[in-house]
């Protein structure tokens, strides 16, 4: 153990009298000997130019020229150079936690502007800045509409995203709330059985997303006349830059909205960091989970910005908070908020425009190959039919594309966003000739 020792003997041993222990072997006894690290075999250091010449050597391993069509709640779309320039700012510069009162004004004022830019895309009320990731976010609104109505039980879509159904259900499993299944319909939820179920009174509300996980917009006129008992509430999942050509979810009667906003201005990056939002309506504003930040005037008369309604662990009793875990993504919704003011309102509706109308191109393309697209009403994703999804996508990487994502032996989810171009898309079309 004297390879890992960062202390003179006599400290050592000072601090295991201190704890009843005779030496660091004993302090260890409980890992058994076979898990312990006994050299790390570490090369000689290098110095800083020499560590730049390695790291842009391994850095050239990475495959980048790839044509991205996956999707599935990861999307890559276009990010302006200035936003990395803009939120590097010192304003935005902290040396606190953004749950603190002390935060930099810079930062607060991001944060509201974030709210209020959310609240304008989806229609709701007011916005939190944030939770984890889009799962995060429904797993709290589900509890958000447990404490509302009184009731333990609640109706979910399964054309949820899968991976958002699981946190859901660690959720549910530690909060013991009993979550059912809606089962989908041609890759659409079955709002017929929704309605049925939903007339019974049992649950504290419906989680459903739209367009839900398979790219198919769900009918809003149907969840615009859904009957629920009083105090059941309609938690609807988005993707936000859909928002901006779709009917936003209060257009249909949505209570609460959750989403993540990785795609406004953050890269995908091997899968991190996302940001997830709640928005709701006013009446519901303190079961929010996360930080809020309102906007008032200092001593002097001045416009000011601070943390308010702070119903988290950091500032109440813990078993009185709206959540335990609730950590914000702060440098991600300051991307978002920037990225949104960038390309402003037609700049978002152009983005969704062009993403849209790709996908559609290339599934349109591919029916003329002979290929099934498996549901029509689609945004930005469809489902594809093959003979092997297996072989389908490692064929296609062979030839730099990246198809989309499996989801059964001969079922691809297929995405486009406005950054594929129209040689992609015909080279996809190309390439699956003999497929």
């Amino acid at each position: 153990m004297k390879n890992f020792q960062s202390n003179p003997d006599s400290v050592i041993k000072e601090m295991l009298n201190s704890i009843g222990e005779n030496s660091l072997d004993d302090l260890y006894s409980m890992v058994d000997k076979s898990a312990r690290m006994n050299n790390l075999n570490l090369p000689n250091a290098l110095s800083e130019m020499e560590t730049q010449k390695e790291a842009a050597k391994t850095a050239k391993l990475n495959k980048i020229e790839y044509s991205y069509f996956i999707g599935g709640g990861a999307y890559k779309r276009f990010i302006p150079s200035a936003i990395s320039q803009i939120s590097s700012r010192f304003e935005f510069n902290t040396a606190y936690t953004p749950y603190q009162p002390e935060i930099s004004q810079g930062t607060l004022q991001v944060i509201y502007e974030f709210q209020s830019i959310m609240c304008d895309l989806t229609g709701m009320d007011v916005c939190n800045a944030s939770v984890y990731d889009a799962g995060n976010a429904c797993a709290e609104a589900m509890l958000m509409a447990v404490r509302i109505s009184g009731k333990n039980k609640i109706l979910a879509s399964s054309c949820l995203n899968p991976e958002y159904i699981e946190v859901i259900k660690t959720y549910a499993h530690a909060a013991e709330v009993e979550v059912e299944f809606v089962n989908e319909k041609e890759y659409k939820t079955d709002i017929n059985s929704v309605k049925d179920k939903m007339k019974s009174g049992n649950y504290a509300g419906l989680i459903i997303q739209n367009p839900n996980y398979y790219g198919t917009i769900e009918d809003t006129e149907e969840l615009k006349a859904l009957e629920k008992a009083p105090k059941s509430v309609l938690i609807t999942c988005i993707e936000p830059i859909s928002a901006s050509i779709l009917k936003k979810p209060s257009e249909y009667n949505t209570d609460i909205t959750v989403g993540d906003v990785q795609s406004m201005g953050n890269p995908v990056s091997f899968g991190g960091p996302y940001a997830g939002f709640i928005a709701t309506k006013d009446a519901y504003k303190r079961q929010l989970p996360g930080r809020i930040v309102g906007r008032t005037l200092d001593a002097d008369g001045k416009q000011a910005f601070t943390l308010t309604l702070q119903a988290r662990e950091q500032h109440i009793r813990r078993e009185k908070a709206t959540s335990n875990i609730c950590s914000n993504q702060g440098l991600a919704i300051l991307n978002a908020a920037v990225y949104a003011s960038l390309l402003g309102k037609k700049g978002l509706n152009q983005a969704a425009y062009l993403s849209s109308k790709n996908a559609h191109t290339l599934a349109d393309g591919l029916k003329q190959k002979g290929y099934k697209i498996l549901n029509t009403d689609f945004f930005n994703e469809f489902v594809l039919e093959v003979n092997s999804s297996d072989n389908f996508i490692e064929t296609m990487k062979e030839n730099n594309i990246l198809a989309g994502i499996k989801i059964s032996d001969n079922k691809i989810l297929v995405c486009a966003t406005e950054i594929n171009t129209n040689s992609e898309i015909e080279r996809y079309i190309q390439i699956t000739k003999n497929n």
